[in-house]
């Protein structure tokens, strides 16, 4: 079966799954009964097909988001693109070890214009390109926000560290922000991440990829944490069981609409009693 077939296919099996269609006003009333509103500031993870069918796709979910949002409030999502990286740590699918050298000198250089997300589904993907939406520097991690507080989230984003106190997950923090799962669990939880610097339970690593300097392509190394996010599911199943977690569905999908600093506190100190 052809990739086309195989399209066709689960776009039948959504279409046969969804009662009425989902629509940019349907998802948007869901989005305001699960407790989002005007002025948030909120992190944003989706998976489009767990939503139903959706007329618009990608699209209406943005536009339902921002319809509830407004500008004056802020959306961030995780734009990331892993293989923008040192192939030495690469398991899916790991190269050649005489591929490195080329991959190293070869690779396009990350562009926050141009630089496609990777495994973050087509909501994230079309985010990145949205008229007025900034994304921030890091090759391998980067944040994309959109509303009134965009630039001050995004602007700063070191390198080293990529995850940590210098980054849109530190800045969403001091914002209060919620984290808003959209047919997504806890191991989608981006904002861990910052947990796991605050408690310095991850082993340090040293990583790599092409970056733009001075309009050169460069290949930049830099020091990070080999992310233990294989825990995250246990983490939060504790974290929802212990503190207020809004549930609800958006669409065919289940949803969950959280503080994002309580999240990152509550993991401190799940990750200090889990990694002694």
């Amino acid at each position: 079966m052809g990739k086309k077939e195989m399209e066709n296919v689960d776009e039948q099996q959504l279409v046969q799954n969804t009662t009425l269609p989902i629509t940019r006003s349907t998802l948007g009333k869901d989005l305001r009964d699960l407790g989002l509103r005007a002025g948030n500031c909120v992190m944003v993870h989706t998976s489009l097909s767990s939503l139903g069918w959706v007329c618009g796709g990608a699209v209406a979910v943005i536009q339902a988001l921002m319809d509830v949002i407004t500008p004056m409030g802020t959306i961030v999502m995780p734009t990331q693109s892993p293989t923008l990286s040192d192939p030495v740590h690469w398991e899916a699918p790991p190269v050649p070890k005489e591929w490195h050298p080329i991959i190293r000198s070869e690779m396009p250089p990350y562009d926050p214009r141009t630089t496609p997300t990777q495994g973050m589904g087509q909501v994230a993907e079309i985010f990145r390109t949205w008229p007025g939406a900034i994304r921030s520097a890091h090759p391998k991690v980067s944040f994309t926000a959109w509303g009134s507080d965009a630039d001050r989230i995004v602007a700063h984003h070191s390198i080293d560290y990529s995850m940590g106190e210098a980054s849109p997950l530190a800045s969403l923090y001091q914002n209060d922000a919620q984290v808003l799962f959209l047919g997504t669990g806890y191991d989608t939880n981006t904002s861990f991440h910052l947990a796991e610097y605050r408690v310095g339970c991850a082993v340090q690593m040293e990583e790599g990829a092409p970056v733009l300097e001075n309009e050169q392509r460069v290949w930049k190394t830099y020091t990070d944490l080999d992310h233990q996010t294989d825990l995250f599911v246990e983490l939060g199943r504790d974290f929802e069981r212990d503190c207020t977690v809004h549930k609800g569905s958006v669409g065919s999908g289940k949803a969950r609409l959280f503080s994002q600093r309580k999240a990152v506190d509550y993991a401190e100190g799940w990750l200090r009693d889990h990694h002694k």
